[in-house]
């Protein structure tokens, strides 16, 4: 497939023909800027159709659903495995396209979901609510010289297919083009690092609030902001007292990676920083360690296990470490033993 616009923007051509193939397997979670700060995604958890208006400090959103709703904070999924796909590659010097050809194994491993019939399912059904999904905007994205108002509505994604099925009808391979508006944020590098852990937060709302401290947090210890803000820029259409209740909740069982959160007087919300979310690269472990791997535990993912390994190493400080084969079949000797 080819990508829709090539050298869109003043940006570098993405070659004749050519789309990106999604196989970097260590790449970390990354999610763009504008939707962590601003609520682009329905947090409600059955079919919601609602068109959703946010003003927010000369920011101005409609988002628009189909007759499949609107897109969910989960079906946000896909776009972050592109994003981070798209930026594991540019850090490497890869040539990138707006069109991604990617694995729905993959994808679905990735992102810490089960690979049942029903999963593959739900997954076409989230790509059929990005595509449907409508923004409006004056939100821009890209670095100086890049800026674009984008007025006129697009989709989350521009287009999906998929290009082979197994011999059930189950989606094997699909092919994602993103809409300019998001790749021109990935090729801005408007980007952040996101916990590996991210994927394992259920409930929309804890992942909404994990963006929003990832994003205003940054580098500083704490972050503070009022429930009143807070219910704004979550996007959640529950009343506030609700929404208060559903905040103290959180605070109790404290579900979010690398931040505590507290109430403060006066209906503060306070975020501090557990663990700084890791920019660095993650250790790269061998295919004959993974061969390794896959004799010590028959039958597993040894890319998934290869995930939920470095996500230890993350929360553990990521240390730097000489041998990283040794250190990751170490770890994985104690999970046949456990």
């Amino acid at each position: 497939m080819t990508s829709a616009v090539s050298g869109a923007g003043g940006y570098p051509p993405e070659g004749q023909g050519a789309y990106f193939l999604c196989d970097i397997f260590d790449a970390m979670p990354k999610n763009d800027l504008a939707s962590m700060e601003h609520p682009l995604f329905s947090l409600g958890t059955r079919p919601d159709r609602r068109i959703l208006n946010y003003q927010h400090n000369g920011a101005e959103i409609t988002v628009t659903p189909s007759v499949k709703g609107l897109a969910t904070i989960h079906d946000k999924d896909i776009l972050i495995f592109c994003i981070s796909q798209l930026m594991g590659a540019l850090n490497a010097g890869r040539q990138v396209s707006r069109t991604l050809h990617l694995t729905a194994h993959d994808l679905l491993v990735a992102c810490n979901r089960e690979t049942s019939g029903d999963a593959y399912r739900r997954l076409r059904e989230a790509f059929e609510r990005l595509a449907g999904t409508r923004i409006t905007t004056n939100i821009t994205t890209g670095g100086p010289g890049f800026e674009q108002e984008i007025t006129s509505g697009f989709g989350l994604i521009e287009s999906w297919e998929i290009v082979r099925k197994a011999r059930g009808g189950r989606m094997v391979s699909v092919a994602v083009t993103l809409s300019d508006w998001l790749y021109r944020a990935v090729l801005s590098k408007s980007v952040l690092t996101l916990s590996r852990d991210y994927f394992r937060l259920r409930k929309p709302l804890e992942r909404r609030v994990y963006e929003l401290a990832r994003k205003h947090c940054g580098r500083q210890d704490s972050w503070q902001i009022s429930v009143e803000t807070l219910l704004k820029k979550s996007g959640s259409a529950s009343p506030r007292r609700v929404f208060r209740k559903m905040v103290r909740d959180m605070i109790k069982s404290q579900p979010l990676p690398d931040y505590e959160m507290t109430e403060l007087p006066g209906d503060i919300i306070r975020f501090a920083q557990k663990n700084r979310v890791l920019e660095s690269k993650p250790p790269v472990v061998s295919e004959e360690a993974r061969d390794a791997a896959r004799r010590l535990m028959p039958g597993i993912d040894v890319h998934a296990l290869e995930a939920d390994w470095r996500a230890v190493w993350a929360r553990t400080g990521g240390p730097r470490l000489r041998k990283p084969d040794a250190a990751f079949l170490g770890w994985v000797r104690k999970q046949t033993q456990g």
